[in-house]
């Protein structure tokens, strides 16, 4: 299960890290507290900021249940690509958040959540 944790704690360190950029940006752009809005590009910021908390609601126990139901290995791929894809979309989403497309992260959270729910069913029913 190592894999899968140390794929959660990237995500959690890119969490932070877009976190610290967006506070950064808040004092760039002068958009002082409680304020959330005011400046279109820091509101860029705090998009992909609070867009990546709610996947990750679903991405890190999705992603534990995939490890732990079908293989602790496949998950990497998903994890990884979840990773991969939270950069890009940050990166599109702040240069021009019309041309960002939809955020591959959601496809990828499906893939997790329907291959988790296989995974419990297969073992209930080996159960039986």
């Amino acid at each position: 299960m190592e894999y899968p944790i140390l794929v959660i704690l990237l995500a959690c360190v890119q969490y932070l890290f877009f976190g610290l950029r967006t506070g950064v940006a808040r004092t760039k752009f002068g958009i002082d507290a409680p304020k959330v809005s005011g400046n279109e590009t820091w509101e860029r910021y705090n998009r992909v900021h609070l867009n990546t908390l709610e996947q990750l609601i679903v991405f890190i126990p999705a992603l534990l249940a995939f490890s732990y139901y079908v293989s602790p290995q496949w998950a990497l791929l998903p994890g990884i690509a979840f990773l991969i894809a939270r950069q890009t979309y940050s990166y599109l989403y702040i240069k021009n958040p019309k041309g960002r497309g939809f955020p591959p992260t959601f496809f990828i959270n499906i893939i997790l959540v329907v291959g988790s729910l296989i995974g419990v069913i297969m073992s209930l029913l080996k159960q039986s």
